[in-house]
């Protein structure tokens, strides 16, 4: 099972602010996001995916939530953990699955993602939210795109 984190990072590790992003939108990024998800599913906190109900992403949000939840989507499934959500995404027959927030979830799966997309936006902005700290020892860059308004790095982790 491939775990990958896909998110929107500033320079100062920002990644929200009130449930939203504190910068500007960037249509390339969100374009490039949408894509690269589209066809898999998707793991998020409950208030993520509250937060996108009127366009959910990916094929199936696996959600973790700390008490079972009803979410009124055929394609929501509840996890109560890492072990959980891998579990409930195999059973669905895929072998990946992307972490998209919010920062509680980015932390909690920090350890067991192999692979990280992160589009760095240039600035510092204030914000509640942040991508958790990483090792840059234990990664290497294998792809890093430059567009106009941020730039898309594909990390990996090394063998552990």
């Amino acid at each position: 099972m491939e775990l990958i984190s896909v998110a929107a990072v500033a320079e100062n590790g920002v990644i929200g602010r009130d449930g939203e992003i504190p910068w500007q939108s960037i249509p390339a990024d969100k374009r490039q996001y949408r894509n690269r998800i589209a066809d898999w599913p998707v793991i998020l906190g409950r208030r993520t995916f509250d937060s996108m109900r009127a366009d959910l992403p990916g094929t199936a949000q696996i959600v973790l939530s700390r008490s079972q939840s009803e979410y009124d989507v055929d394609s929501a499934h509840h996890a109560s953990g890492v072990d959980d959500a891998v579990a409930v995404v195999e059973s669905l027959g895929f072998d990946r699955a992307y972490v998209i927030g919010g920062a509680g979830i980015y932390d909690l799966f920090q350890s067991a993602v192999d692979r990280m997309v992160l589009s760095r936006v240039p600035g510092e902005y204030d914000g509640d939210a942040y991508f958790p700290e990483w090792d840059r020892d234990d990664w290497a860059v294998v792809d890093r795109t430059d567009y106009d308004d941020f730039t898309l790095e594909e990390w990996v982790r090394e063998e552990r």
